[in-house]
């Protein structure tokens, strides 16, 4: 689990590198998790092809660990929200409304989207 583990955060490592150096406008763990995803379905595929069993242990067993602790990873955000306290108290107001607003555009864009796909999807079945 320990190298799994470390696999995990080189991965970030490795994206928050290239992010800074190239300076993209992207977070580096995102970048991270997406070398991650690559690297797995790569052993996937190499698995596939030396038609091996894939072994259920490894990276999977250290994310299911982090995933079962998931909550002591919201730590350091609290930390950041009572250190920042100040400014939530002088934009408390813009910041509530701007989340509200958000909320309400997400959710009629899912509406739309789902109502353009169930009628696309409708017009498909109608010969």
């Amino acid at each position: 689990m320990l190298a799994s583990l470390s696999l995990i955060l080189l991965c970030q490592l490795i994206g928050e590198a290239v992010v800074r150096g190239l300076g993209l406008p992207l977070p580096g763990p995102v970048l991270g998790l997406l070398l991650l995803l690559i690297l797995l379905l790569a052993r996937d595929r190499f698995a596939l092809l030396a038609r091996g069993p894939l072994r259920n242990d490894g990276v999977e067993t250290a994310s299911k660990g982090l995933l079962a602790h998931l909550s002591l990873l919201f730590v350091p955000a609290a930390v950041g929200v009572v250190q920042k306290l100040d400014l939530l108290a002088s934009h408390g107001v813009a910041i509530i409304l701007i989340l509200a607003a958000s909320v309400v555009v997400t959710l009629l864009v899912t509406v739309l989207t789902f109502r353009l796909v169930s009628r696309l999807l409708r017009q498909q079945d109608v010969p």
